[in-house]
């Protein structure tokens, strides 16, 4: 078996030898304790005889009548029947399988019996078609159980659609009718589904429910109503219809919102107003406590308060929102319209102010999604005033002259109209004058305005200067525009190009240029570079300060494009006949040529009213490192060694470079550093990057090392640190000995050890080179043992004060092994006294 289930897979892909009726066996209408009988055929499609092995797992209920979990015969083309008994005990569903097994394939037969159940019949979809908006629109089913058991059955749906009855029981062989409600609120399609569900505990059945929403046909006669000029305080009306050419009957309100969502926002509103009212503390029914015995406690007050605030609250939710407007007003406000009829609507228009009114009103009906809005309009009448000219234009003018104009204010209406000028600062309003700036025109009547300008300052100007009047929402405007010029300004620079040459990345270059202005005003200028970025560029003086910073290697990350070019001024104002010094200077970061322009915007006159042409080719020096590799040869562990590279500019541009500095790790075999990492190399010249090397470990070592060019972050120069580990046999600790600061000509002592990792004992001495006489060393010689150490003790008395340094020399035999510092800061004098002054000096009894 276990072959034959290795190649199972592969015999899935072909065509299958037998075959099963029916594929599945499934028993229904049984009863208890009674045998019920299925014949399964299986069915052999080969040309040659099959064998097949039968099996079925062992059941209280199902029992195969033949014997089981062995192989048939089953000739070519011939079936084997093969019976199987069931016996229920109880009226349920129950599961089995039958497994039929060849040497190539496996065949499962499921079996199933199906116990006494409850089966509705529902269509599978229900369609409403064409169905009003907001309009009920309904259908009855017919409900049949068709199944041998009752259904306490639940029905649910989703809006727009609704269902009633939701729930019941209905019997066996029973009918019933379902009504289904599809009342949409918006126009389109809509779809949803009725779910039944049993007490069975079977899937639910769905039926699909869909329905289209429509704009019935009912619209406004129009849906702009505009009332005619009505007198302060009078009244107009106007009529229009609201038409019905639908089969259904609508029902209309006229509203003051637009939608119901801002209507329940309304009401939230107005609620919420009325909350703070619940909140009123019983301190504010003082009076009333005083009063207590007549009328009930404060408590009382504060529960009839609160029952007044809820009474009021429920009328705010009970309102229905109908239009109220001071203005306008609309009869009837609601009804209803027969299907094909129409109603008439009344609109009323009583002004209060001599205004334009305008309001909207928003018909409710059903049949349409929408509320349909109705503009409404009018005018409130007051005084007629207006200008004999609107538009006044002065045309070309010049500064301090007074220029004389004439305009006129005409009442066209029926009643007085006072007036006042309303002044006005803005722009060059100040250099207008008025008269009379007020006064009473009367009914058919005009008044004679006289206006004085004097213009002080250059250029074009529109103003607008405003007469108000009495009684009317709108002033009498007076629009005054020309141009006041004087001799046309110029400037020219002194050169018509500002060629930069070849520069270096990052090193800014400068040049001068004059701006000269000829006229005889002064002229306020700015400058501005064409192409040019904003966010400032990266000398190579900036960059040299930081060695880490990730652009050695990785350029400059700009987040808007760089400002390259800076002018010295950048704007100020030139003399009539003078000019201006201006230094351009050029800081690239970006390897191009540049060509491009300075222009000057003149303040009150223009913009690139003169230009400059710019340009300039940025380049990146080929900067070489000597040598490739630096060798160190054999190295102490722990000791600082300092080589130096050489930074060669062969080129005729200035150049900036920098040693990345190290990333160290716990496990790091040397460590190099420099006290110089970045420099600048001038043009034709070398410069020098010392390096410091400590060995950290034994052995040869080779550590690379990255020498960045700023603006070249794409080829570093890589060079090589080559050296070797090795330990001192005889060595001191500590290597520099700090005395610190200590008083001149009182002795201090300091310690160090002398160390042999040696394999036999040395004879030392040691020396101080520049004051031996100041230093006491004990002991000064000896024998330091094998794989030994020596204490050291040093006493040093200065005879000086300030910073005193000396060389402590360490000789092994007769031959110099090593030296190391001593360093001390001697404070104090370098006069004493063989007595001390204290606690008295006594000089005792003296004579002349």
């Amino acid at each position: 078996m276990s072959g034959t289930n290795e190649k199972l897979p592969s015999v899935l892909q072909k065509q299958s030898l037998f075959q099963v009726s029916p594929p599945e066996l499934v028993f229904e209408n049984f009863a208890t304790q009674e045998v019920s009988e299925m014949v399964l055929s299986l069915v052999n499609k080969d040309k040659f005889p099959r064998p097949v092995k039968v099996s079925m797992e062992r059941s209280p209920h199902f029992e195969l009548m033949c014997p089981n979990d062995v192989f048939h015969i089953v000739p070519p083309g011939t079936s084997s029947p093969l019976r199987i008994h069931f016996t229920p005990d109880e009226m349920k569903n129950y599961c089995h399988e039958l497994v039929c097994l060849t040497a190539r394939e496996r065949i499962v037969v499921p079996i199933r019996a199906i116990g006494a159940r409850a089966i509705l019949h529902f269509p599978d979809q229900l369609d409403f078609s064409e169905c009003p908006v907001k309009y009920s629109t309904q259908k009855t089913l017919l409900v049949h159980n068709i199944g041998n058991l009752a259904a306490d059955y639940q029905l649910s749906t989703q809006s727009p659609f609704s269902v009633v009855p939701a729930r019941g029981t209905l019997g066996a062989g029973d009918t019933m009718q379902v009504t289904v409600e599809f009342h949409p609120l918006t126009i389109g399609d809509h779809s949803g589904s009725l779910a039944v569900c049993c007490n069975t505990g079977e899937k639910s059945i769905q039926t699909n429910l869909h329905g289209e929403a429509v704009d019935a046909n009912i619209g406004l006669s129009t849906y702009s109503v505009k009332i005619g000029k009505t007198f302060i305080n009078t009244s107009n009306y106007t009529t229009m219809f609201i038409e019905n050419r639908s089969n259904i009957t609508a029902h209309f309100q006229w509203k003051t919102f637009p939608t119901e969502e801002d209507e329940n926002e309304e009401k939230r509103r107005q609620c919420c107003l009325l909350q703070p009212l619940k909140e009123v503390p019983p301190d504010n029914f003082i009076e009333e406590e005083d009063t207590e015995q007549e009328e009930g406690s404060s408590e009382d007050h504060t529960a009839l308060l609160s029952y007044m605030v809820q009474e009021e609250m429920e009328k705010v939710q009970e309102d229905p929102m109908l239009f109220s407007d001071d203005i306008f007003s609309i009869e009837p406000m609601e009804g209803e319209i027969k299907p094909n009829c129409s109603a008439e609507i009344k609109v009323t228009f009583k002004p209060l102010e001599a205004l334009g009114y305008l309001s909207v009103a928003y018909c409710s009906i059903s049949g349409r999604e929408s509320r349909l809005p109705l503009r409404l309009r009018g005018q409130g009448q007051g005084p007629l005033v207006e200008l004999s000219c609107r538009a006044l234009n002065l045309g070309n003018i010049f500064v301090n002259t007074t220029y004389v104009y004439e305009v006129t204010l005409m009442n066209h209406g029926a009643i007085d109209a006072p007036f006042t000028y309303i002044h006005t600062t803005a722009n060059v309003g100040y250099c207008f004058k008025f008269a009379p700036e007020e006064g009473i025109i009367a009914p058919g009547g005009i008044q004679t305005i006289q206006i004085s300008f004097n213009a002080t300052v250059a250029g074009r100007f529109e103003e607008e200067f405003q007469f108000s009047v009495a009684g009317s929402p709108t002033s009498a405007i007076l629009t005054i525009k020309g141009r006041v010029s004087e001799p046309e300004p110029t400037l020219h620079f002194n050169v018509n190009e500002l060629d930069f040459g070849d520069i270096s990345f990052g090193f800014p270059s400068t040049k001068t240029c004059r701006l000269t202005n000829p006229s005889p005003v002064p002229l306020s200028f700015k400058l501005r570079m064409s192409d040019d970025g904003t966010q400032p560029a990266v000398s190579s003086f900036d960059q040299i300060r930081n060695d880490s910073d990730p652009s050695w290697t990785e350029g400059i990350h700009f987040y808007v494009e760089p400002r390259e070019f800076t002018m010295n001024p950048r704007q100020g104002t030139i003399p009539p006949q003078g000019h201006q010094d201006i230094e351009v200077t050029l800081c690239s970061n970006t390897v191009m040529e540049f060509y491009r322009t300075m222009l000057v915007d003149l303040e009150g006159f223009g913009s690139g009213v003169a230009s400059l042409s710019i340009t300039a080719r940025c380049l990146v020096p080929e900067l070489r490192v000597y040598p490739h590799m630096l060798l160190y040869d054999e190295c102490r562990l722990k000791v600082p060694y300092e080589r130096k590279f050489l930074v060669v500019n062969d080129t005729h541009l200035p150049g900036c470079y920098g040693l990345v500095p190290q990333k160290r790790m716990e496990d790091t075999p040397v460590f190099y550093s420099s006290p110089q990492p970045c420099g600048i190399v001038q043009p034709h010249s070398i410069a020098e990057i010392p390096v410091v090397l400590e060995v950290q470990t034994l052995g040869e070592h080779r550590s690379s090392v990255v020498i960045g060019v700023f603006g070249d972050e794409r080829n570093p120069r890589s060079v090589v640190l080559q050296s070797t580990g090795r330990l001192a046999d005889i060595y001191p600790v500590p290597r520099l000995i700090e005395f610190g600061r200590i008083p001149a000509l009182q002795p201090n002592s300091q310690t160090f050890t002398l160390f042999n990792e040696g394999l036999v004992p040395r004879d030392f001495r040691i020396e101080t080179v520049c004051k031996p006489h100041c230093y006491i060393i004990e002991p000064r010689e000896g024998v330091i043992p094998t794989r030994g150490k020596i204490p050291v003790t040093i006493t040093a008395t200065l005879d000086d004060t300030g910073l005193v340094a000396d060389t402590v020399q360490l000789f092994i035999g007769n031959s110099l092994w090593t030296t190391f510092m001593l360093v001390a800061v001697g404070t104090g004098t370098k006069i004493v006294t063989d007595k001390p002054f204290v606690p008295e000096l006594s000089l005792g009894c003296q004579f002349r």
